[in-house]
């Protein structure tokens, strides 16, 4: 079930997030996986982000395949691939599948001491609610390179706002742009 209110989470490092839930079906989840690294590849940087380690990769090129197999849905790069279970994982069985499945997925967007939003992305976690994967989209305040730029450019928050539109039904929100520059967030 998704909300057109974000949940308001404080992280554990005191810093603020704006939550939308977004549906966990392999159907949905797929649709999601296939736009963000098809349309937005070059913009991207993913991986787990915990506390204490945070992965923020690029992607080489565009996918090469993106396929579905026992529930597993693998983005292939020729070089280098990777693999999430979204779907009904029958061969390790019923208990290994429900904690390998994606049973949470969501948009966020980390908000900054002033009250603008400062980083926005997608996050997915298994069935023990575990981090699975990152996404970290296109920001304003910082390039491709992840270098910080001089001037906002919100015409980066296209990627954002066309998940928001095509996952949430929601148009673009005008406090997204309210934001002077990049602060690290929490």
């Amino acid at each position: 079930m998704t909300t057109t209110e974000p949940v308001v989470v404080e992280t554990p490092s005191g810093g603020t997030q704006h939550v939308w839930a977004l549906p966990a079906d392999e159907t949905t989840l797929l649709d999601l996986i296939t736009t963000v690294f098809t349309d937005y590849w070059q913009q991207i940087n993913f991986g787990p982000i915990i506390e204490g380690a945070a992965w923020e990769v690029g992607a080489p090129c565009a996918p090469t395949a993106i396929t579905m197999n026992d529930g597993y849905v693998t983005v292939d790069f020729g070089a280098w691939h990777f693999h999430l279970c979204i779907g009904e994982h029958t061969a390790s069985g019923p208990k290994l599948g429900r904690i390998r499945r994606c049973s949470r997925a969501e948009l966020y967007r980390s908000i900054g001491s002033d009250g603008a939003p400062v980083s926005w992305g997608l996050r997915l976690f298994n069935g023990r609610d575990e981090q699975m994967m990152t996404v970290l989209l296109p920001n304003p305040f910082l390039t491709d390179q992840q270098g910080i730029r001089d001037t906002p450019d919100f015409e980066r928050l296209a990627a954002w706002d066309a998940l928001r539109a095509r996952f949430l039904s929601l148009p673009a929100d005008p406090l997204d742009r309210t934001g002077k520059g990049f602060a690290h967030s929490a």
